[in-house]
């Protein structure tokens, strides 16, 4: 399995050996996403956002892996979705997991926190992903203040 057929998922970005990010895979490029290893995909996106697959969980049912689906508004990310992100991730630190979205912007912002606040990876280093994707706008900055306040009290 060549990198570069998971590249030509949207916005694909591979953080380790553990943890992918992507805006919204097609039905073949989720084959993918198995053969690469990963076994858990938790989608962040709304079920009627931007390319969403209608039953995507049975999608990735059929390919013989979990599906967390952690619905965010893109208007209104709460702290309860990113506690919600959290406890997934750390119930399944030990497992490949590959997190989308409709553009990898709601998972970019999740990930760069739960990377920076709770792996205790450096703030820059974590926030290079969050920069590559986009600039988070008035909304999601404001997110990005509360979970940081929220999680360095």
């Amino acid at each position: 399995m060549s990198e570069t057929q998971l590249d030509k998922i949207y916005n694909f970005v591979q953080i380790n050996d553990r943890l992918a990010t992507a805006g919204q895979p097609t039905e073949t490029q989720f084959e993918e996403v198995k053969k690469a290893g990963y076994d858990l995909i938790v989608n962040l996106a709304l079920s009627n956002s931007t390319n969403a697959i209608p039953h995507e969980a049975e999608i990735i049912d059929r390919n013989n892996m979990e599906y967390v689906h952690i619905p965010v508004i893109w208007e209104n990310p709460t702290l309860e979705d990113f506690q919600e992100f959290v406890k997934v991730m750390q119930q399944n630190s030990e497992r490949k997991v590959f997190v989308h979205c409709a553009m990898n912007m709601r998972v970019s912002t999740f990930v760069y926190l739960y990377r920076w606040l709770c792996d205790r990876v450096d703030e820059q280093e974590a926030r290079q992903v969050l920069d590559k994707i986009w600039t988070p706008d008035e909304v999601w900055q404001a997110f990005i203040e509360k979970i940081q306040k929220n999680y360095t009290n």
